[in-house]
């Protein structure tokens, strides 16, 4: 039986940890959870959010390819203000109204990897 979802990987190319942190952190506002030493080794980077509810893996894959389909859904509060934020460290924010109930945008990380962003509607 499954009773939650632990996390969500994406892949990134060598070398594009610093990249990616100032993208979860500085533009999201996540903060890095430290990798076990025996994954560390492998490259890449662990994120969550304050309360630790959402984790978001970023592992090293070579040969890299963005993923431009597959994506995470990250449910948030405050949308506006997170485009605003996510545009303002030079990502794309692309607004669709197809899902109703909800506001959402879609945005990419610095490497490609498409990401969903969505608010319930009262």
């Amino acid at each position: 039986m499954i009773t939650a979802l632990d996390h969500i990987q994406l892949a990134a190319p060598a070398g594009s940890e610093d990249l990616l942190r100032a993208f979860y952190i500085d533009a999201l506002g996540l903060v890095e959870i430290p990798k076990p030493p025996a994954l560390a080794a492998r490259g890449g980077c662990w994120f969550t959010d304050d309360e630790h509810r959402v984790q978001l893996h970023l592992g090293i894959e070579e040969p890299f390819r963005p993923s431009s389909k597959a994506h995470p859904g990250l449910r948030v509060q405050a949308i506006d203000a997170l485009a605003a934020r996510i545009a303002a460290h030079g990502a794309p924010v692309v607004w669709d109204e197809h899902l109703p109930g909800h506001r959402r945008f879609y945005s990419q990380d610095p490497v490609g990897n498409r990401l969903e962003f969505l608010e319930p509607q009262p």
